[in-house]
């Protein structure tokens, strides 16, 4: 079996200024002035999509009134690394809060067919050293995912205080006990002296603001709540029989949906996809994990690891290097690396800029024939090619996705043109001006990710010191230290990609990110401060240093098709000429991860907590 199902076009074969070209036009006509305003809130008869629980039966409980030291919301990966962390630091007066059932975060809420890590979980998956853990497969199932995360709370102990099916609405400073006020649905209050915001990236389903959309009699649901009473099967068995006569309709081709379409078309009757814009899909290639590799590894081999994967995802290999992970992520820099290493040639950071600009229209040229050696219909083919830059939007991969095109009961409907689906009527949706009748509407509209922060976080009170609002703090673009606080915010910690570096393993972002809090609130309690937070020098010099060593990626941000990553198209500067955001990750550090990681690691040996404002009591 060769490592590409079709080979890498040379650069001499593709028309590389006709493919620019190309981008632009299919750009331009995706392009919509709504921006985020395409999507809605779940609310009304469709709130299930985020505050039910079809999976945990809600215990009724009488409402927590206490004082704490530290209240971390979120039980994902973010909560559950920064309630490692603090364990660590010998803090455990601390509680996680979460309106799931249970631990796990996106793992947790999303249960749908097909669900796997999209990259290599043998990177994502955290403190698989510490914990003696190994994948199942390269990219493991979601179920796997989710009862891993589910035992590194129950060794760190973070079940004995964790509160879920709590939904938190309301945080506020209180200057005068020096703590945060923590309210929820459920009537809890609490009284953190800290308080970590850690929910999450892809915490908030959003759904399309469709007319009709309380019009469809049918079913409907979000990919993040899959209801499995209706489909037939589970996860674990994803046999969905009970499609057998309904005709389906999912909305949304991003990487949810390139995992979840197989098993639709398998099942359904009658099955619609409909698209605005194609995913780039290769081969998957996933493999068992394999019992003599894992026994031969070293001490220090997921850092390697990870450490590989991000220079070849998103920085470049270093000579002579070999790619560990060999996939779609990595694939531009690997070709790159080979290309160099055949011809003992290195550029410096200029002349790779240049190279790797062509090797990104070559690898999207392979992919785009990928479909046409698959797809039988040329029409349907030529529909599914994505025209945009490698990375404009996710890369994915899948064995069955393109395959799934050629059965009969599957029809790919193209919404690019008007720009997604015109309605919904009470017997199904109204696409390019034709009705289909349907049973059921799945969307697979993804998340708040690059939304206004009151969206994102669904907090309605957010204020801190003297009643500042987080949600207009950050409204003209995010002003931190570190990324991890801000001023006005007494004791408050963000995890999350604001300001900070960015490394192609989500959750070590994460673990970075928790290890310098849990420092900061050593470091206070240990002291006996009141209060720690940035001044405003420090944090004015700290984003000026973000600003100033910054990669500047506006010009491919804007030639993207659009997306999360780019606002969904909208410009980044509102009508008061505020900036609505810079990049989708939130300015990330420019000299790279390790530098990143290097900042945090001599400001934290300094010993001093330079740059913070503290209050004794």
């Amino acid at each position: 079996m060769t490592l590409y199902d079709v080979d890498l076009p040379s650069a001499e074969d593709i028309d590389i200024p006709a493919l620019k070209q190309k981008y632009q036009q299919e750009r331009d006509r995706r392009m919509t002035r709504q921006g985020q305003s395409q999507y809605v809130k779940p609310v009304e008869d469709l709130s299930y999509t985020y505050e039910g629980d079809p999976y945990t039966p809600v215990t009724p409980r009488e409402p927590v009134n206490e004082d704490i030291d530290v209240v971390i919301l979120g039980g994902g990966w973010s909560g559950i690394m920064a309630g490692v962390e603090l364990k660590r630091a010998g803090i455990s007066n601390f509680r996680n809060i979460d309106h799931a059932g249970d631990f796990g975060g996106v793992w947790y809420w999303n249960r749908y067919p097909g669900l796997q890590c999209d990259n290599d979980a043998y990177c994502y998956l955290p403190l698989l050293e510490e914990t003696g853990f190994m994948p199942s497969k390269k990219f493991t199932e979601g179920y796997e995912i989710l009862a891993y995360a589910q035992s590194i709370a129950k060794q760190y102990e973070l079940y004995e205080k964790a509160l879920f099916h709590t939904l938190v609405n309301q945080l506020r400073w209180d200057e005068s006990r020096q703590r945060w006020i923590v309210k929820s649905k459920q009537g809890d209050e609490i009284r953190a002296r800290h308080l970590i915001v850690a929910n999450g990236l892809l915490n908030i389903p959003k759904l399309p603001g469709l007319e009709g959309i309380h019009d469809f009699k049918g079913h409907m649901f979000h990919t993040a709540r899959w209801d499995y009473d209706y489909t037939g099967g589970s996860q674990r068995e994803p046999v969905l029989d009970k499609l057998a006569d309904k005709k389906v309709a999912i909305v949304g081709t991003g990487a949810t949906a390139v995992q979840l379409v197989p098993y639709l078309g398998k099942y359904a009757k009658q099955f619609y996809v409909l698209q605005r814009t194609p995913s780039c899909v290769d081969t998957r290639r996933n493999s068992e994990t394999d019992p003599q590799w894992a026994a031969s590894l070293k001490p220090g081999w997921q850092a390697e690891r990870r450490a590989n994967f991000h220079r070849g995802a998103n920085e470049r290999y270093q000579p002579g290097e070999s790619d560990m992970i060999v996939d779609i992520w990595t694939e531009v820099n690997r070709r790159l690396t080979d290309q160099f290493n055949e011809q003992d040639y290195y550029p410096d950071m200029a002349g790779y800029a240049e190279d790797r600009d062509v090797m990104d229209f070559r690898v999207m040229e392979r992919l785009r024939r990928r479909v046409d050696a698959i797809v039988e219909d040329r029409n349907t083919a030529e529909k599914l090619k994505p025209y945009y830059r490698y990375q404009c939007k996710r890369p994915t991969s899948n064995d069955n996705y393109y395959q799934t095109f050629n059965r009969p009961n599957v029809d790919l409907i193209d919404v690019s043109q008007s720009q997604g689906i015109q309605r919904l009527t009470e017997k199904g949706f109204v696409a390019n001006g034709q009705e289909y009748e349907v049973d059921c509407i799945i969307f697979a509209s993804g998340y708040e990710v690059t939304s206004d922060l009151d969206r994102r976080w669904g907090f309605e009170v957010f204020e801190g010191r003297n009643g500042l609002s987080m949600y207009d703090n950050w409204a003209g673009g995010y002003q931190t230290l570190h990324g991890v606080m801000t001023h006005g915010f007494p004791n408050m910690y963000v995890i999350g990609l604001n300001q900070g570096g960015l490394n192609s393993s989500l959750t070590l972002n994460f673990e970075e990110q928790s290890r310098h809090i849990s420092y900061i609130i050593q470091e206070a309690m240990n002291r006996g401060d009141a209060t720690v937070e940035p001044t405003e020098d420090a944090q004015r010099a700290y984003v000026q240093h973000i600003r100033d060593t910054a990669v500047d990626r506006t010009e491919w941000i804007r030639e993207c098709t659009p997306s999360y990553f780019n606002n969904e198209g909208k410009p980044d500067i509102d009508e008061n000429g505020n900036e609505k955001y810079r990049f989708y990750l939130g300015d990330v550090y420019g000299p790279g991860w390790d530098a990143f990681v290097s900042l945090l690691e001599n400001w934290r040996k300094q010993g001093d907590l330079q740059g913070l404002s503290i209050t004794r009591p």
